[in-house]
């Protein structure tokens, strides 16, 4: 209707006071109801045609959008094990802090198991206490086993000795008894050091990986049963939650949700036509307005422009994807933040808004390369912004009356 108007001003409007001052013709006598498209023929065929152009004009280079949401994310509470409830620690609305308690399942069998791992860790400390008292033991065994070698043997000498300088003064026997004791003596010395390395290898190998082994188990236990208590990952508002000591939950039945206290208040997504894709740029200014915060204008600016439109995805299965299933086409999505701090205070996360997207065609008009008719054009289709920005505000003013009134809510 504004543009209409607008241009009715400049064709309908000079065609009437040319037909009525120029012509002699007056409204209501040769201007009737009836002679009016006749009569006012060129303005009205003008007008429509600059109409139709100047609309083209605006929705082209100042995009408008009613598919605004300020999307936020939500945690669902999933415990990684089933458990019955045994304890809640909060209520519905709450607003927890990173690592606050939520709630504890049953954690009998958790506890038992780290009370096992701890007696295992326990007692292989206890068996290295032991092995070191075997590797003393065995340390003593050879060096008892070394003297008795030593001793027999020195007796063997001598006896050699003897019979080397008198022949006949030891017996034969008498040295092929010590010769085989020495023998002995030396297999002893063989075991007893063959015992202290045993005695080494279980102190310094096998026991420290029994016990890495318990401490191992011992940490698995733990962590077993800190998954029996479900915490607050972020900074969130508690919302559907209504558990109750007793209840049954899984990996697969969420026990609430969490709402991030940040997620959704920083920032506008916005749905704009495929055919606006070559004149949304980031970094042009934008305005918003939001049903939940009504008769407010929010300047905001482009910040980023989603380089994929989601209705081109597919998943794959067995079936191969028609390009006919896509039935309408989808959207080119825009991330809109507020231009001065504190732009969305007052406005809820899933809030749905109107924006307008405004062209600043400034750089081009002041560069020397731009012709003169060009920068003309440009200065023009930068002035229509206002009349988006009219239509706007219009909105703004309307949405009210629109909800409350026509609406019946």
């Amino acid at each position: 209707m504004l543009e209409l108007l607008l241009c009715a001003a400049f064709t309908v409007l000079p065609d009437y006071l040319y037909r009525h001052y120029a012509q002699g013709k007056r409204l209501g006598v040769q201007i009737t109801i009836y002679s009016v498209w006749y009569e006012l023929r060129y303005g009205i065929t003008a007008c429509l045609m600059l109409t139709v152009l100047l609309i083209s004009v605006i929705f082209y280079n100042h995009p408008t959008s009613n598919n605004v949401t300020s999307y936020f994310r939500t945690v669902p509470i999933v415990p990684e094990i089933n458990g019955r409830v045994a304890e809640v620690y909060v209520k519905l609305g709450d607003t927890l802090e990173p690592g606050a308690k939520i709630f504890r399942l049953d954690s009998a069998r958790q506890e038992a198991a780290l009370e096992a791992a701890r007696r295992r860790v326990v007692e292989v400390e206890a068996t290295q206490l032991m092995a070191r008292a075997e590797l003393a033991a065995s340390e003593g065994q050879v060096q008892q086993s070394k003297s008795a070698f030593d001793n027999a043997n020195d007796e063997l000498r001598t006896k050699l000795d003897l019979q080397n300088r008198n022949a006949g003064i030891v017996a034969t026997r008498d040295i092929e008894r010590l010769q085989k004791n020495v023998e002995n003596m030396q297999g002893a010395v063989i075991a007893a050091q063959a015992t202290r390395q045993a005695a080494e290898t279980k102190l310094t190998t096998l026991i420290p990986a029994q016990k890495a082994s318990a401490e191992a188990m011992l940490q698995q236990a733990q962590v077993d049963l800190d998954k029996t208590i479900i915490s607050a990952g972020v900074k969130a508002t508690l919302e559907q939650f209504a558990l109750q000591v007793g209840d049954l939950v899984t990996p697969f039945r969420p026990a609430g949700l969490l709402i991030p206290v940040a997620s959704g208040r920083n920032s506008l997504q916005a749905g704009f036509s495929q055919i606006e894709a070559q004149v949304i740029k980031p970094g042009m200014i934008a305005e918003a307005t939001c049903i939940s915060k009504p008769l407010t204008i929010i300047p905001m600016v482009v910040t980023r422009i989603q380089d994929v439109i989601a209705a081109g995805q597919f998943r794959n299965t067995e079936v191969l994807v028609d390009a006919q299933q896509v039935r309408a086409p989808g959207t080119i999505l825009v991330f809109l933040e507020p231009l001065f701090e504190g732009g969305l205070t007052g406005v809820p996360p899933g809030s749905s808004c109107v924006a307008n997207v405004y062209s600043n065609n400034h750089d081009l008009i002041a560069s020397p390369q731009t012709g003169f008719f060009n920068k003309i054009f440009l200065h023009g289709v930068d002035a229509v912004g206002i009349v988006h920005a009219m239509i706007l505000r219009i909105q703004a003013l309307m949405l009210p009356i629109k909800l409350l009134v026509l609406g019946g809510h």
